[in-house]
């Protein structure tokens, strides 16, 4: 779901004036009532003057996927290939794109113990939206005041189902 899109000024929609990598800054949150539980996903996009806000949720889930499809609502809200600063306040999804994601892929989504990944389906679908783009993760406290941060955890909020 789509919350709020600010537009930027009459010069960014002439694609003459754009520059040929454009960068977006990406920050992402998730949320659960109970883990598993209710929960909710939240991303504020920003390139220039523009921001858009995304939201959504699912009755039954866990806090990890929802900070995983925090990230892929994003990347795959993106129209074309971008530098991308991607924040976010889960040491889950930093390291698991950075660190884990290239053995997992050589060991057919498996972990090191020979055990499934757990949330392959949204890992390799983080995978491939990610490869779109000139990626640039960043961990960032969660709760500690930093503005877009928190508004990606109200966004979270919003998108969980309630009842």
């Amino acid at each position: 779901m789509t919350i709020e899109l600010k537009k930027g000024s009459a010069d960014q929609q002439n694609a003459d004036a754009q520059p040929a990598t454009q960068t977006v800054h990406i920050w992402t949150d998730g949320a659960c009532k109970g883990n598993p539980g209710p929960g909710g996903w939240g991303a504020l996009l920003r390139y220039g003057d523009t921001e858009r806000e995304l939201c959504g949720g699912e009755a039954h889930t866990t806090n990890n996927r929802m900070e995983l499809l925090a990230a892929i609502s994003a990347l795959e809200a993106l129209k074309r290939p971008c530098t991308v600063h991607l924040t976010t306040d889960s040491q889950y999804v930093r390291q698991g794109m950075l660190e884990w994601l290239p053995n997992w892929r050589k060991k057919n989504w498996r972990r090191a113990d020979g055990q499934p990944v757990k949330n392959a389906d949204l890992w390799a679908r983080l995978d491939e939206a990610a490869q779109r783009h000139d990626m640039h993760w960043h961990w960032i406290k969660g709760h500690a005041g930093h503005p877009e941060n928190e508004r990606a955890d109200q966004l979270a909020n919003q998108g969980t189902p309630k009842g």
